[in-house]
């Protein structure tokens, strides 16, 4: 059994151990693998752990040793599902490892864009306190949580955890859902994308990226968004369209945008959301923390071995 990693660097930069899977197979691991290095790395592999490395088509047709395929991920748009379920190939994913973290970094956004601890610290650091003729200054708006409304786009595991989060601040929290009325969980009101729109005083992506919501926040849709409403995005880049988002916290439209993704990783140089003082743009480090990513390995490495043990689990590729 060979089984080969072609991008273990960003899950694994060293402070976790691959090792139990030498106990699987032969074992290779590349810490990252350029499109046109992926077909001699694996030509010979049985299973291929992966985390951003696109296995589609023409490439999966290339690989007739491949039986299984371990993404050290949750989403999978990475692979071309129809055709591994075609030529027999298995996908494993490693579902919902990054739930108390990505939540946890949605609110640090969120308290970010009110409370602007960074650039307090900064101005700090610069002499202003101390220049200050009074025991305290600001020179931002500063707000409060308590009774404003939180709305969530997608009521996953991590649209819940937000939600709870929301409600400990005091908040009011609607959510655009396929659950019905009865089934939201308690505390959480049903609402429509329009109403989710014209109400939410915070506004927090958390949803797939589908036909059906890419770019689902652009122009239109924050036009009927609230004057100084503030926007999360933990999800998907593409949810938004950041030409627009760019354009509506120039306006003033938006108090800010708080965002750990991007249409392109890594952006643009001249991408414009980089250019907006509103703008807090975090490198995709939402799922990074120790703790996600010990859970991400211990099951990826799990689904591994329950592949060999002929009891796959986690897969997502299922007829």
């Amino acid at each position: 059994m060979k089984i080969v990693i072609l991008d273990g660097y960003t899950a694994n930069p060293g402070d976790y151990s691959w090792k139990e899977l030498n106990t699987f197979g032969e074992v290779e691991i590349y810490d990252r693998t350029s499109p046109n290095e992926v077909i001699e790395r694996a030509k010979d592999a049985d299973m291929i752990l992966t985390n951003k490395v696109v296995l589609k088509g023409d490439t999966l047709a290339q690989l007739p040793q491949l039986k299984y395929i371990g993404i050290l991920a949750t989403g999978y748009n990475i692979i071309d599902v129809d055709e591994t379920r075609a030529l027999g190939i298995v996908v494993s994913n490693v579902p919902a490892y990054s739930t108390d973290s990505v939540a946890q970094m949605t609110f640090a956004h969120v308290l970010n864009i009110t409370n602007r601890i960074e650039h307090y610290a900064n101005q700090n650091r610069k002499g202003q306190w101390s220049a200050a003729a009074d025991f305290c200054y600001w020179d931002t708006p500063l707000c409060e949580l308590e009774g404003k409304t939180f709305g969530i786009v997608g009521l996953g595991n991590i649209g819940q955890k937000v939600a709870c989060i929301a409600r400990a601040f005091g908040m009011r929290v609607i959510a655009l859902s396929s659950k019905k009325a009865e089934e939201m969980p308690e505390g959480i009101m049903k609402a429509n994308l329009d109403e989710l729109l014209s109400q939410s005083d915070v506004l927090s992506l958390h949803c797939p990226l589908t036909e059906n919501t890419r770019e689902m926040i652009n122009s239109q849709s924050i036009e009927k968004m609230k004057r100084g409403a503030i926007l999360v995005n933990t999800g998907r880049g593409p949810l938004v369209n950041e030409a627009d988002v760019a354009q509506a916290l120039a306006d003033g439209k938006l108090a800010g945008y708080g965002a750990d993704v991007m249409c392109s990783e890594p952006p643009k140089a001249d991408n414009p959301l980089l250019k907006q003082p509103n703008a807090f743009i975090t490198p995709h480090i939402a799922w990074a923390t120790a703790e996600a990513r010990g859970r991400l390995l211990a099951t990826a490495i799990a689904n591994a071995k329950a592949f060999i043990t002929g009891k796959p689990q986690n897969v997502v590729n299922a007829l």
